[in-house]
């Protein structure tokens, strides 16, 4: 279980760190700063929460509750 935390952890830290590259670089520049770190931080706030939903999930899974 804790080397699936481990894998968890570092495919989520990624995932965010390229989402919200992704999305400076799609509207860095057409839009203010002020703006685009508050795009930034929803999305990355989405990929989170899709993120953690797909972790309990596997979670949920493994242990047989679902």
């Amino acid at each position: 279980m804790m080397v699936e935390i481990l894998i968890f952890l570092v495919a989520g830290i990624g995932a965010l760190l390229i989402a919200g590259y992704s999305v400076h670089m799609f509207i860095g520049g057409l839009v203010s700063n002020d703006s685009e770190q508050r795009i930034i931080f929803i999305v990355c706030t989405l990929v989170f929460c899709v993120m953690a939903y797909m972790a309990w999930d596997v979670v949920q899974k493994r242990t047989g509750k679902k």
